[in-house]
């Protein structure tokens, strides 16, 4: 749990520095997504919502994700359609991520020469990316090892 608090702090730390403010209701998503053991579906975050005398809409849960990608707080893993915690969200980086489909661990990269190579390709094509994010999906050695 005290992983779980300096991270918060550090996130609210960065919202400072950064001019934007770390609402109660946009700290709560970020709990949710932060103390989850694995990627976590908006609906997901909004059943898990602590119960107040009136349940969230999914607009709010999906703006507070948006601050929080934007933010660089976050990653949303575009083929699971989930939100995961980003590990260094003080260094702006694009997502690279092993997605175990055994057992649904997602483990981050954070590779600058794979960002770096995936951008010339990209600048030689003439393409211009809206989101680069890279996801491998196969299995995760442990699987692997219970499989044998």
């Amino acid at each position: 749990m005290k992983h779980l608090e300096r991270t918060v702090e550090q996130a609210r730390r960065l919202c400072r520095a950064r001019g934007v403010r770390l609402t109660p209701q946009r700290e709560t998503v970020l709990r949710l997504v932060y103390g989850s053991a694995r990627p976590l579906s908006a609906y997901e975050i909004l059943d898990r919502m602590p119960a107040t005398s009136r349940r969230p809409a999914p607009p709010t849960v999906y703006r507070a994700l948006d601050f929080l990608l934007e933010q660089g707080l976050i990653h949303r893993l575009e083929s699971l359609h989930a939100f995961i915690a980003c590990h260094h969200p003080d260094q702006p980086h694009n997502g690279q991520f092993l997605i175990c489909t055994g057992c649904g661990r997602v483990d981050e990269l954070c590779e600058g020469h794979i960002d770096q190579s995936l951008q010339e390709a990209v600048d030689a094509s003439g393409f211009r990316t809206q989101r680069p994010i890279v996801e491998l999906l196969g299995t995760c050695v442990s699987c692997r090892n219970n499989a044998d």
